[in-house]
């Protein structure tokens, strides 16, 4: 059917910058961030996912 998407392959998707909610570090997420909710760089994402 179609294309197989994991976290590592967006395919065409448009990227959009944003600043990690931890961290603080610029990082690009695949999804247009929305105003008020936590934005997680891909390493934090990580260490969040874990609890």
């Amino acid at each position: 059917m179609g294309e197989f998407r994991n976290e590592r392959n967006f395919g065409n998707r448009e990227m959009h910058k944003a600043t990690c909610s931890d961290c603080g570090e610029e990082c690009e997420v695949p999804f247009k961030p929305t105003e008020g909710k936590p934005v997680y760089c891909r390493e934090c994402y990580r260490k969040k996912r874990k609890f």
